[in-house]
Protein backbone atom coordinates (compact mmCIF):
# COMPACT_ATOMS: atom_id res chain seq x y z
CA UNK A 1 0.00 0.00 0.00
CA UNK A 2 3.11 2.16 0.06
CA UNK A 3 2.83 3.08 -3.62
CA UNK A 4 -0.44 4.42 -2.68
CA UNK A 5 0.14 6.51 0.53
CA UNK A 6 -0.76 10.20 -1.01
CA UNK A 7 -4.90 8.64 -1.50
CA UNK A 8 -4.80 7.23 1.70
CA UNK A 9 -3.77 10.05 3.75
CA UNK A 10 -7.03 11.66 2.75
CA UNK A 11 -9.64 11.56 5.38
CA UNK A 12 -12.75 10.38 3.56
CA UNK A 13 -10.40 7.75 1.44
CA UNK A 14 -8.36 6.12 3.67
CA UNK A 15 -6.77 2.15 3.53
CA UNK A 16 -10.62 1.04 3.28
CA UNK A 17 -11.38 3.90 0.11
CA UNK A 18 -7.90 2.46 -1.08
CA UNK A 19 -8.49 -1.35 -0.77
CA UNK A 20 -12.29 -0.39 -2.60
CA UNK A 21 -10.42 1.10 -5.50
CA UNK A 22 -8.28 -1.71 -5.91
CA UNK A 23 -11.22 -4.14 -6.17
CA UNK A 24 -12.95 -2.15 -8.33
CA UNK A 25 -13.35 -2.36 -11.63
CA UNK A 26 -13.82 0.57 -14.57
CA UNK A 27 -14.74 0.47 -18.52
CA UNK A 28 -13.43 3.23 -20.38
CA UNK A 29 -15.08 3.27 -23.63
CA UNK A 30 -12.39 5.58 -25.84
CA UNK A 31 -9.10 5.58 -25.47
CA UNK A 32 -7.95 9.17 -26.81
CA UNK A 33 -8.23 12.89 -25.46
CA UNK A 34 -10.95 12.23 -22.64
CA UNK A 35 -9.48 8.47 -22.32
CA UNK A 36 -5.79 9.41 -21.82
CA UNK A 37 -5.85 11.39 -18.36
CA UNK A 38 -8.73 8.84 -17.32
CA UNK A 39 -6.91 5.86 -17.98
CA UNK A 40 -3.46 7.32 -16.84
CA UNK A 41 -5.36 8.95 -13.35
CA UNK A 42 -7.33 5.24 -12.79
CA UNK A 43 -4.31 3.20 -13.12
CA UNK A 44 -1.85 5.85 -11.28
CA UNK A 45 -4.41 5.39 -8.26
CA UNK A 46 -4.51 1.39 -8.35
CA UNK A 47 -7.73 0.61 -10.03
CA UNK A 48 -7.81 -2.98 -9.49
CA UNK A 49 -9.52 -3.47 -13.72
CA UNK A 50 -9.62 -1.27 -16.39
CA UNK A 51 -11.42 -1.97 -19.39
CA UNK A 52 -10.64 -0.24 -22.66
CA UNK A 53 -13.32 0.18 -25.63
CA UNK A 54 -11.59 1.36 -29.16
CA UNK A 55 -11.33 -0.10 -31.98
CA UNK A 56 -9.30 3.15 -33.80
CA UNK A 57 -5.02 3.06 -34.05
CA UNK A 58 -3.00 5.83 -33.16
CA UNK A 59 -2.59 9.11 -35.57
CA UNK A 60 0.24 11.32 -35.77
CA UNK A 61 -3.00 14.13 -35.23
CA UNK A 62 -4.00 12.28 -31.92
CA UNK A 63 -0.80 13.07 -30.06
CA UNK A 64 -1.43 17.06 -29.53
CA UNK A 65 -4.26 15.71 -26.71
CA UNK A 66 -4.18 11.84 -26.71
CA UNK A 67 -1.30 11.64 -24.32
CA UNK A 68 -1.19 7.80 -23.25
CA UNK A 69 -0.06 7.33 -26.96
CA UNK A 70 3.36 8.40 -28.18
CA UNK A 71 5.28 8.91 -31.24
CA UNK A 72 6.60 5.47 -31.54
CA UNK A 73 2.77 3.95 -31.61
CA UNK A 74 1.64 5.81 -34.66
CA UNK A 75 -0.82 3.33 -36.74
CA UNK A 76 -0.69 0.49 -33.88
CA UNK A 77 -4.21 -0.02 -32.03
CA UNK A 78 -4.73 2.16 -29.67
CA UNK A 79 -6.11 -0.18 -26.95
CA UNK A 80 -2.59 -1.86 -27.64
CA UNK A 81 -1.00 1.44 -26.99
CA UNK A 82 -2.90 2.37 -23.84
CA UNK A 83 -2.52 -1.00 -22.51
CA UNK A 84 1.48 -0.42 -22.64
CA UNK A 85 1.05 2.74 -21.13
CA UNK A 86 -0.39 1.30 -18.34
CA UNK A 87 1.51 -1.48 -17.84
CA UNK A 88 4.95 0.78 -17.48
CA UNK A 89 2.79 3.12 -15.57
CA UNK A 90 1.22 0.76 -12.99
CA UNK A 91 1.94 -3.06 -13.76
CA UNK A 92 -0.75 -3.84 -10.84
CA UNK A 93 -3.43 -3.02 -13.14
CA UNK A 94 -5.43 -5.90 -14.81
CA UNK A 95 -6.37 -4.75 -18.12
CA UNK A 96 -8.53 -5.49 -20.84
CA UNK A 97 -8.69 -4.43 -23.86
CA UNK A 98 -11.76 -4.71 -27.03
CA UNK A 99 -10.62 -3.55 -30.13
CA UNK A 100 -13.93 -3.29 -31.57
CA UNK A 101 -17.19 -0.93 -32.14
CA UNK A 102 -18.88 0.04 -28.53
CA UNK A 103 -22.33 -1.03 -30.43
CA UNK A 104 -25.51 -2.40 -29.97
CA UNK A 105 -24.59 -5.96 -30.40
CA UNK A 106 -22.09 -5.63 -27.44
CA UNK A 107 -22.50 -3.35 -25.63
CA UNK A 108 -24.60 -4.72 -22.94
CA UNK A 109 -22.30 -7.94 -22.99
CA UNK A 110 -19.48 -5.62 -22.16
CA UNK A 111 -20.32 -3.27 -19.21
CA UNK A 112 -21.88 -5.80 -17.17
CA UNK A 113 -18.60 -6.87 -15.92
CA UNK A 114 -18.02 -3.41 -14.08
CA UNK A 115 -19.05 -1.19 -11.70
CA UNK A 116 -18.62 2.00 -13.37
CA UNK A 117 -18.13 3.12 -17.23
CA UNK A 118 -16.76 6.35 -18.37
CA UNK A 119 -18.10 7.32 -21.04
CA UNK A 120 -14.83 8.95 -23.65
CA UNK A 121 -16.19 8.85 -27.43
CA UNK A 122 -16.78 11.03 -30.31
CA UNK A 123 -19.85 9.72 -31.36
CA UNK A 124 -23.45 10.44 -30.62
CA UNK A 125 -24.34 7.30 -31.43
CA UNK A 126 -21.91 5.88 -28.76
CA UNK A 127 -23.23 8.28 -26.42
CA UNK A 128 -25.87 7.40 -26.16
CA UNK A 129 -26.11 3.86 -26.31
CA UNK A 130 -23.45 3.85 -23.46
CA UNK A 131 -26.42 6.08 -21.94
CA UNK A 132 -29.00 3.76 -22.68
CA UNK A 133 -27.29 0.25 -21.83
CA UNK A 134 -26.17 1.97 -17.94
CA UNK A 135 -29.48 3.07 -17.43
CA UNK A 136 -31.13 -0.38 -18.43
CA UNK A 137 -28.33 -2.44 -16.29
CA UNK A 138 -28.14 0.03 -13.58
CA UNK A 139 -24.80 0.37 -13.64
CA UNK A 140 -23.47 4.00 -12.96
CA UNK A 141 -21.22 6.22 -15.29
CA UNK A 142 -19.42 9.67 -16.44
CA UNK A 143 -20.43 11.32 -19.88
CA UNK A 144 -17.99 13.62 -20.84
CA UNK A 145 -17.72 15.82 -23.86
CA UNK A 146 -14.74 18.34 -24.97
CA UNK A 147 -14.46 21.05 -28.17
CA UNK A 148 -12.28 23.69 -28.88
CA UNK A 149 -11.92 25.42 -25.84
CA UNK A 150 -15.03 24.00 -23.72
CA UNK A 151 -15.84 20.63 -21.89
CA UNK A 152 -18.77 19.25 -19.83
CA UNK A 153 -19.17 16.00 -17.49
CA UNK A 154 -21.74 14.78 -15.05
CA UNK A 155 -22.62 11.75 -13.97
CA UNK A 156 -25.61 9.41 -14.04
CA UNK A 157 -26.38 6.91 -11.18
CA UNK A 158 -29.58 4.84 -10.89
CA UNK A 159 -32.54 6.92 -9.58
CA UNK A 160 -31.49 9.94 -10.97
CA UNK A 161 -31.26 12.56 -14.49
CA UNK A 162 -29.72 10.19 -17.13
CA UNK A 163 -27.91 11.81 -20.46
CA UNK A 164 -31.49 11.93 -22.38
CA UNK A 165 -33.26 13.62 -19.38
CA UNK A 166 -31.28 16.49 -20.77
CA UNK A 167 -30.73 15.47 -24.18
CA UNK A 168 -33.68 13.26 -25.60
CA UNK A 169 -32.40 13.01 -28.33
CA UNK A 170 -28.53 13.75 -30.96
CA UNK A 171 -28.46 17.55 -31.43
CA UNK A 172 -27.69 16.75 -35.16
CA UNK A 173 -30.16 15.11 -37.13
CA UNK A 174 -28.74 11.52 -38.79
CA UNK A 175 -24.66 12.55 -37.68
CA UNK A 176 -23.65 9.55 -36.53
CA UNK A 177 -20.37 11.33 -35.40
CA UNK A 178 -19.10 14.43 -34.46
CA UNK A 179 -17.85 16.68 -37.34
CA UNK A 180 -13.97 17.00 -36.19
CA UNK A 181 -13.27 20.11 -34.74
CA UNK A 182 -10.28 22.07 -33.50
CA UNK A 183 -9.93 20.88 -29.50
CA UNK A 184 -7.01 22.65 -26.99
CA UNK A 185 -5.62 19.22 -25.79
CA UNK A 186 -5.32 20.49 -22.09
CA UNK A 187 -9.47 20.74 -22.13
CA UNK A 188 -9.63 17.23 -22.67
CA UNK A 189 -7.12 16.95 -19.64
CA UNK A 190 -8.85 18.75 -17.72
CA UNK A 191 -12.43 16.92 -18.31
CA UNK A 192 -10.83 13.21 -18.35
CA UNK A 193 -9.14 14.38 -14.99
CA UNK A 194 -12.62 15.36 -13.98
CA UNK A 195 -14.25 12.29 -14.92
CA UNK A 196 -11.63 10.34 -13.44
CA UNK A 197 -12.04 12.32 -9.75
CA UNK A 198 -16.05 10.96 -10.37
CA UNK A 199 -14.65 7.51 -10.93
CA UNK A 200 -12.95 7.28 -7.57
CA UNK A 201 -15.27 9.01 -5.54
CA UNK A 202 -18.34 6.87 -6.71
CA UNK A 203 -15.83 4.03 -5.37
CA UNK A 204 -14.72 5.01 -2.24
CA UNK A 205 -17.60 7.10 -1.42
CA UNK A 206 -15.85 10.06 -0.78
CA UNK A 207 -17.48 13.49 -1.37
CA UNK A 208 -20.63 14.79 -3.77
CA UNK A 209 -20.94 13.54 -7.02
CA UNK A 210 -21.93 15.07 -10.19
CA UNK A 211 -25.95 13.81 -10.39
CA UNK A 212 -28.77 15.68 -11.30
CA UNK A 213 -25.95 18.34 -12.53
CA UNK A 214 -23.93 19.46 -15.66
CA UNK A 215 -20.82 21.13 -15.22
CA UNK A 216 -19.84 23.24 -18.24
CA UNK A 217 -16.13 24.41 -18.41
CA UNK A 218 -15.32 27.70 -20.10
CA UNK A 219 -11.67 27.51 -20.82
CA UNK A 220 -11.52 30.70 -22.77
CA UNK A 221 -12.74 32.52 -19.92
CA UNK A 222 -11.84 30.19 -17.23
CA UNK A 223 -15.20 29.78 -16.02
CA UNK A 224 -17.29 26.82 -14.69
CA UNK A 225 -21.00 26.14 -14.86
CA UNK A 226 -23.59 24.02 -13.29
CA UNK A 227 -26.82 23.68 -14.63
CA UNK A 228 -29.48 21.59 -13.04
CA UNK A 229 -31.15 18.49 -14.64
CA UNK A 230 -34.33 17.42 -13.73
CA UNK A 231 -35.34 13.98 -14.33
CA UNK A 232 -37.94 13.97 -17.73
CA UNK A 233 -41.13 11.23 -16.81
CA UNK A 234 -41.04 10.62 -20.42
CA UNK A 235 -37.28 9.36 -20.12
CA UNK A 236 -36.74 5.25 -19.90
CA UNK A 237 -34.69 6.43 -16.41
CA UNK A 238 -37.69 7.50 -14.84
CA UNK A 239 -39.84 4.04 -15.47
CA UNK A 240 -37.12 1.55 -13.38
Amino acid sequence: MERYSRNILIEEIGIDGQKRINSASVLVVGAGGLGSPVLLYLAAAGIGTLGIVDYDRVDITNLQRQIIHNSNNVNILKTESAKAAINVLNHEVRVNIVTEKFSVTNAQQIVRDYDFVIDCCDSYTCKYLINDICVKEKIPYSHGAVTQLRGEIMTYTPGNACYRCLFDTPPVSNTKKMEPEGILGSIAGVIGSLQATEALKYITGAGTLLTNRLLVFDGKNMLFHQLKIAKNKLCNCSKL
